[in-house]
């Protein structure tokens, strides 16, 4: 029997994981296939060893995991632990026996699968993501964002079973500059900054805020290299944090993905751009063919300008600084990959000693945009050229379109740059003039 949509079990459900994610109407019409079981105290839903594909969600009552000797848990409906599957690694590791009579519900977990995908799916593609019902389900809302979601739910629940709440004070340090990476942080509630010293007799340089909901201290533990920033909280702020060996094995392994340079190959054939998040100098060393240089250090200022509809290959030297480009990526909704041991990996036929394509320090074009020169168009007779085909005038096209598409990305990165330039020495001079006028009139 289908669930009534606006009846109490159906408010119980909206808060199951992954369901409190789904968009309304998703869930409106799952409600339509869903149907609620009881059992009486006594009842095995499942025993150790089964392998069967079945989620089971308790909706009312307790269930205990035990063995054959001793109970491990006794879980109880509107508990943490019952907004999850239960015990939904296969092959079971416990038997669950109702604990009293309960309302429970058994879900197909290729069918949920299907749903959760198809719902991410068609936010993609319209870029909109409903509200939560309750604006104070931070976990709800969390699990919303690129990351999490795409998260093996066994993952997902160890991850926010194994979160640990601290509080912090108006100008209590979170993260310090140069210290070694040791937690990922979400921000539960409140507000911080973020700045960094160019040196270390510099002053503070604020960078940017970060409120509800926002994370950080990826980078260091993605790395493995000391903290770039220091992170100060602003508010009273409660903070949930994950230590490192948990970040790595729960997020890094599972989100970030790899490509061999074969791969590469095929991918930017299909449409895939490649960035390389080293320094320019580096860049214009050697760097692969139709790449476009994004240093690291400017990636969220090019944000805006990359394509979300076709997979983004990271490179760098050794793969550290593209996993760290890659985490950004997909939390703002690209697909990244990662070409594996980066530049280092790579042969040198591999690789291009030539100017690229569009230099984006001294804006001049050069390479392959240009015609050819008027010795080699001479050099060849017409009559002994090759016939271009329409596939290869029909690839040529598209190259040219995507090193177009390069220049403007490059173009509107160095725009927002010099934006920014613009701004901090207006305020600048504003200032100078302030202090001016006060002496002055002294």
């Amino acid at each position: 029997m289908a669930v009534d949509t606006q009846s109490e079990e159906a408010r119980i459900i909206r808060q199951l994981i992954p369901l409190s994610t789904l968009p309304t109407q998703t869930f409106v019409s799952l409600c339509g296939q869903l149907t609620i079981e009881h059992a009486e105290q006594g009842t095995i839903l499942f025993k150790r060893g089964d392998e069967n594909d079945l989620l089971y969600y308790l909706l009312d009552g307790s269930i205990n995991l035990q063995t054959e000797t001793f109970t491990i848990e006794t879980i109880s409906a509107g508990s943490d632990s019952a907004r999850f599957a239960i015990a939904h690694q296969m092959p079971r590791k416990v038997d669950a026996v109702a604990n009293s009579r309960i309302q429970f519900l058994r879900l197909n977990a290729d069918m949920m699968k299907m749903t959760t995908e198809k719902a991410y799916e068609e936010n993609e593609s319209t870029m909109t993501v409903d509200e939560p019902d309750d604006s104070d389900d931070w976990m709800t809302t969390l699990l919303k964002s690129p990351i999490f979601r795409s998260l093996p739910p066994a993952n997902l629940q160890k991850l926010l079973m194994s979160l640990e709440e601290v509080a912090c004070t108006p100008g209590q340090a979170i993260i310090r500059q140069g210290d070694p990476g040791d937690y990922y942080y979400i921000i539960k509630k409140g507000q911080a900054i973020i700045s960094r010293k160019p040196s270390a007799n510099a002053k503070d340089i604020k960078l940017s805020k970060l409120a509800d909901l926002d994370t950080f201290g990826e980078d260091a533990l993605i790395s493995g290299e000391p903290r770039s920033t220091s992170i100060t909280a602003v508010t009273d702020m409660t903070l949930l944090r994950l230590g490192k060996e948990q970040f790595i094995s729960l997020i890094k392994l599972p989100t970030l993905k790899y490509v061999g340079i074969e791969e590469l190959h095929e991918l930017m054939k299909q449409g895939a751009e490649v960035i390389d998040v080293r320094g320019p100098d580096e860049y214009k060393h050697s760097h692969l063919p139709k790449s476009t240089n994004v240093p690291f250090f400017s990636l969220r200022m090019y944000l805006k300008t990359l394509n979300r509809h076709h997979p983004i290959i990271v490179t760098c030297k050794d793969g550290k600084t593209s996993e760290m480009a890659a985490f950004i990526l997909q939390q703002n909704k690209f697909n990244a990959l990662i070409l594996k041991n980066g530049i280092a990996g790579l042969s040198q036929d591999k690789l291009s000693t030539e100017p690229a394509s569009f230099n984006i320090d001294d804006g001049t074009e050069t390479g392959n945009l240009s015609g050819p020169s008027s010795e080699s168009s001479t050099s060849t007779p017409t009559e002994h050229k090759e016939p271009q085909t329409e596939e290869l005038a029909a690839d040529d096209l598209r190259q040219v379109v995507q090193q177009l598409k390069a220049k403007c990305r490059s173009l509107e990165a160095e725009k927002m740059t010099l934006e920014l330039k613009c701004s901090s020495l207006a305020r600048q001079l504003e200032k100078m003039k302030s202090e001016l006028e006060r002496v002055r009139g002294k």
